[in-house]
């Protein structure tokens, strides 16, 4: 099985709507294999957005910066995600990074609607509920980042038990 990491950013946590959100990942038949809240501070999240996404790479020093002031403004919570194809998945359900531009029916869709443009004119990272790891390769290196092996479990839903034929 597949792990992706996903982060509930400060605008959702302050928002409420965190538990609306992991609703729609179990009803996709994605588990939680491990779960946190903490507040990071800024060399941690400087490694995650340019260590491992290559943020300031890819659209500038200002636009990371922006984006960790943003980070720094209150709790997250930390999520790891397993199943089949669950990088894909959570991606697709997420939708595109730019809240204005993510098609009704995402996360981002349904929930944040600010645009590249207006951020940048009021100087401000883009609220857009969560971050998805991008690739297999970068859920690797980032849930290794955020999660110690302990704090991950492997079990078996219900669901598992009942529908899995039996190993006898």
């Amino acid at each position: 099985m597949e792990k992706t990491l996903v982060i509930f950013k400060p605008d959702a946590v302050q928002r409420g709507i965190v538990g609306e959100i992991m609703t729609r990942f179990e009803r996709v038949g994605l588990k939680i294999v491990g779960i946190k809240m903490l507040a990071p501070d800024r060399a941690h999240y400087h490694h995650h957005y340019e260590n491992i996404s290559k943020m300031a790479t890819r659209r500038g020093q200002k636009a990371l910066d922006v984006t960790l002031d943003m980070l720094e403004a209150g709790p997250v919570i930390a999520m790891v995600l397993e199943g089949v194809e669950a990088v894909e998945q959570v991606r697709k359900m997420t939708g595109t990074t730019e809240p204005k531009s993510a098609s009704p029916g995402t996360i981002r869709g349904d929930y944040a609607h600010m645009s590249f443009m207006h951020a940048d004119n009021v100087k401000l990272g883009v609220s857009n509920i969560i971050h998805a790891s991008g690739d297999k390769k970068e859920a690797e290196q980032e849930i290794k980042h955020w999660f110690k092996e302990e704090e991950l479990f492997a079990y078996k839903t219900t669901h598992e038990v009942y529908t899995q034929p039996s190993s006898k």
